[in-house]
């Protein structure tokens, strides 16, 4: 057992509320320009109740924090502590001269130890209010817009896409609630109130996904998780499910709204018409629609029956070497019209 772990009586941890932090870990640091140009360290902080979220935090408090500890827990003799007292891990010293940022990154593993050996210490400790809100998201760092965090990342740029397994349709997703970037082509880029489809959890922190006919990773950080990935794909594995996504299009007088529809289905499978007129009802909310595909002219054709399915799935392989989609993209696309529209087909001979 840990010396963190000795500290602590099982039943007094059991006891602490539910928003206490029990761990942080750095996962980036982030240049703040202004009239005085600093770099915040942004921490991902875990909670007793399984809460995660991001906070932001300069050297300065974590320093200032520290003086405030030492003051009224450090004892006058580190080798007999006293009831009221422990001793506190170190803190990195300051330094005062060097590159700003290389000093920044050089600080992170101390700081994450420190940070590790401060979270381990005894559960009276951790209500202490000044290190309750050091770690608390404020409203401030709940706006705060992140960026790349990047020490979260999986250690590969490998992209692992399992086998998608036969079954109807349905849509683990996730809603986009800041941007983000992305570092590299295995990462996407994401805009705040996008619907990404999720594929597979990559590891603790980043998931794969769909969104915008491209496929990749992202943190977790960056979305809020609308229906979750089934259980038996939690640790990323690849023995769970993973998904295809079909691309629609809902075709109005106002515009084109544009839908990517996760499928648990492999891209072998072929839909009947009604399952594909059911489906395309269900996701843009229309009842008197029809369903259409484009041929290889560029033309839209309207399907009404099983066989126009066969005829939509042979031209669209036949434009695999034309057209470059995501490998977990369906080799067609569908529109969707009103069925009374006939305006949307070309009627010149």
């Amino acid at each position: 057992m840990s010396a963190p772990q000795q500290l602590r009586e099982e039943s007094d941890f059991d006891q602490l509320p539910h928003n206490i932090a029990i761990s942080a870990t750095i996962a980036d640091v982030e240049e703040n320009k202004g009239f005085i140009d600093y770099f915040m360290f942004v921490m991902e902080v875990k909670t007793k109740g399984g809460s995660k979220y991001l906070t932001y935090r300069r050297y300065r408090e974590f320093f200032n924090l520290h003086q405030v500890l030492e003051s009224k827990y450090s004892p006058e003799d580190p080798e007999r502590p006293g009831p009221n007292t422990c001793v506190l891990p170190s803190l990195p010293g300051k330094v005062f001269m060097g590159n700003k940022r290389e000093i920044a990154e050089s600080r992170i593993p101390e700081l994450n130890t420190y940070m590790k050996r401060l979270l381990g210490l005894p559960t009276w400790l951790l209500l202490d209010e000044a290190l309750r809100m050091f770690f608390y998201q404020t409203d401030q760092d709940s706006q705060h817009l992140p960026r790349a965090l990047r020490r979260l990342r999986p250690p590969t740029r490998k992209v692992k896409t399992v086998k998608p397994k036969m079954d109807h349709f349905s849509s683990p997703r996730a809603e986009v609630i800041f941007d983000f970037r992305g570092n590299g082509k295995a990462e996407l880029k994401l805009k705040k109130g996008e619907v990404i489809f999720l594929l597979q959890r990559v590891n603790t922190d980043w998931l794969e996904g769909t969104v915008n006919n491209q496929t990749g990773i992202f943190p977790q950080s960056f979305v809020k998780i609308i229906k979750p990935l089934p259980e038996s794909d939690s640790e990323g594995e690849g023995g769970g499910p993973s998904y295809s996504c079909l691309r629609c299009f809902l075709l109005t007088p106002s515009g084109v709204h544009t839908r990517d529809v996760c499928v648990q289905e492999d891209l072998t499978i072929q839909p009947t018409y009604k399952d594909l007129l059911s489906r395309m009802r269900n996701v843009f909310k229309v009842d008197d629609i029809a369903v259409n595909y484009r041929d290889p002219e560029g033309d839209l054709v309207r399907i009404l029956d099983d066989e126009d399915v066969q005829l939509m799935i042979r031209e669209s392989r036949g434009q695999r070497g034309t057209v470059q989609r995501p490998v977990n993209q369906f080799p067609w696309e569908l529109y969707v019209t009103a069925a009374s529209d006939l305006s949307v087909y070309n009627a010149e001979a």
